[in-house]
């Protein structure tokens, strides 16, 4: 995909500047949370883009360590403690932003993740830890049928791309 042709109000670029998400089938996007924190003087953390299409908002987390620019991969251990306490303080900080937004619809939090020896093992096994440090449990006991959060998931860019409902936000490499 060539994010190069796009309108730039429908695409998504991650930090590094290198793949981006095409927004243009979303019915709202963002990728502005850090930026709106930031200038409101709030210093918490957030999820790098929010997709909204007809049933959920998509709260995406991305990381890719495999790119020529990224400083030690082989150094990137997504299952320790530390970074999974804040992936998972992520999600829960980027509610704030849903909720000032009149955003009510079920959430699915996803995690893109590219990284050295990354495999769909290691990913289901990362999604099954971030699993426990989410809301899941504690909607089940007091929620009363309220969701915070409907899904989590960790894929790899080939697997978002692949699947049926994520595919309709292909994440592309930026050409040029």
């Amino acid at each position: 995909m060539n994010c190069e042709e796009l309108s730039v109000e429908n695409i998504l670029i991650e930090e590094n500047g290198i793949y981006c998400i095409d927004c243009r089938n979303a019915l709202w996007s963002t990728d502005k949370i850090h930026e709106d924190y930031q200038n409101a003087g709030i210093h918490i953390n957030d999820v790098d883009f929010m997709i909204e299409n007809s049933t959920h908002i998509l709260m995406v987390e991305y990381k890719n360590a495999c790119i020529a620019e990224a400083k030690c991969p082989e150094a990137f251990h997504p299952m320790e403690d530390k970074k999974i306490s804040i992936i998972t303080r992520k999600f829960y900080d980027s509610l704030h932003y849903l909720r000032l937004l009149d955003k009510n619809k079920l959430v699915r939090y996803i995690y893109i993740l590219e990284y050295p020896n990354g495999d769909v093992t290691t990913r289901k096994r990362l999604r099954n830890r971030l699993k426990t440090e989410l809301p899941f449990s504690l909607q089940d006991n007091i929620g009363n049928g309220k969701k915070l959060i409907d899904r989590v998931e960790v894929l790899s860019i080939d697997e978002w791309n692949a699947d049926s409902d994520y595919g309709n936000f292909p994440i592309g490499r930026i050409l040029g």
